[in-house]
């Protein structure tokens, strides 16, 4: 009964040390995406009127950021490298035009952070809409990988 019972808490133990891995390594990506995001996001405003003649700019929502291929090539890295991540965060930024909105410059940014393993991504996305001097952000998720 006793070597049964040390049993189960050796796994429940290993199991809880397996958890508390995933979640850091998942934070430790969120963070790292969402930073690259904020930075990214601060580059576009900044480029201000310069970023207004982008030379690829969507009449719908960007979808470069959903092949592997086009989201490498065109993602830039914002940091050298992010303490503790297999890699450093990078980032993608589209331009696209607004069917309801002529005179606003709109934006889809594409972050990925990465924790200690490949597995570990985290991918956060902005829509950034510069209308005049009224910037709008609009947050979301990605469920999962794209690729």
């Amino acid at each position: 009964m006793m070597l049964a019972t040390s049993a189960v808490w050796f796994e429940t133990s290993l199991a809880a040390a397996r958890a508390a891995t995933n979640v850091r390594d998942y934070l430790q990506a969120f963070h790292a995406a969402d930073s690259a995001l904020n930075l990214c996001s601060r580059s576009v405003i900044a480029a201000g009127s310069e970023a207004a003649a982008a030379p690829q700019v969507a009449s719908g929502e960007p979808t470069q950021w959903k092949t592997e291929s086009a989201f490498e090539a065109g993602a830039i890295t914002p940091f050298a490298q992010w303490p503790g991540s297999l890699r450093a965060p990078q980032c993608l930024i589209e331009a696209w035009r607004l069917a309801t909105r002529a005179d606003a410059r709109a934006y889809l940014l594409t972050s990925r952070g990465f924790g200690r393993t490949n597995e570990s991504q985290v991918w956060l996305q902005m829509e950034l809409v510069i209308d005049g001097d009224a910037i709008e952000r609009h947050w979301r998720r990605v469920a999962a990988s794209p690729f």
